[in-house]
């Protein structure tokens, strides 16, 4: 692994700033199977440390202004492996794309289903929002075998709250983002102290993909949904103790 792997840099990171992190049931976690990692979203942290407790690269899905701020691209997409979204128009259709290129390559994808709304408003350490379901259609459109869904939940337990730029500053790189045309600060929530729990994975099994097609298309995409968001805030209230 190379020193400047994103594995390596998260590590790095993580230290320098000297966030300490505990880590539970990493028993839970798929060997020798494509991953798909769903986590809550409070932080700018919080994609080295689930790199850190997966001990493993992942490449998340994120926002689109990211791909958008000069130095900020750098390092989310050079240095971490990340891959913004595109604008809304293809935002979906290039998600499914590269998602789907890096599982059948057995790279770890992330993604966090509460989407940009915890990011732009401080919300408490112990609840998790509403997921949205884009992940869900991804894995059961998926042509990978042997593909799980794991949940994960960050529960911080000691952190610093501080505001980092306006949002409307945001808007310049990203005018499509309603929830950047508003007045306040861009929340900034760093680590000091947390627990990072492991959930069930959820295998995406062939009668899984069967449902997707047929009339219970969206039952199985609520369950699955339901089951990574229950076992989430679960965590989360066992780990925010």
């Amino acid at each position: 692994m190379s020193v400047n792997s994103p594995l390596d840099i998260s590590r790095s990171f993580l230290a320098t700033i000297s966030t300490k992190m505990f880590r539970y049931y990493e028993d839970r976690i798929p060997q020798d199977a494509s991953v798909l990692v769903v986590s809550n979203h409070r932080s700018f942290m919080d994609a080295p440390v689930l790199m850190e407790a997966l001990s493993s690269p992942i490449r998340f899905a994120c926002h689109h202004y990211m791909g958008q701020v000069p130095i900020m691209r750098e390092i989310v997409t050079g240095q971490l492996g990340c891959f913004p979204l595109e604008s809304p128009e293809n935002r979906q259709h290039s998600f499914f794309v590269q998602s789907q290129r890096l599982l059948q390559s057995k790279q770890m994808v992330g993604v966090f289903p509460e989407g940009t709304k915890p990011m732009v408003k401080f919300t408490p350490a112990n609840q998790v929002g509403e997921f949205q379901r884009g992940f869900a259609h991804l894995a059961l459109r998926s042509q990978v075998e042997d593909l799980a869904i794991l949940p994960i939940a960050i529960a911080s337990l000691e952190e610093i709250s501080t505001s980092a730029l306006p949002l409307r500053v945001l808007s310049l790189f990203d005018p499509s983002e309603p929830l950047f045309n508003q007045p306040g600060l861009h929340p900034l929530v760093i680590y000091r102290r947390l627990a990072v729990l492991i959930g069930r994975p959820y295998w995406i099994m062939p009668q899984h993909k069967e449902k997707y097609q047929g009339k219970q298309g969206k039952k199985v995409v609520a369950e699955l949904t339901e089951h990574c968001h229950g076992e989430i805030a679960k965590l989360l209230r066992e780990g925010c103790y």
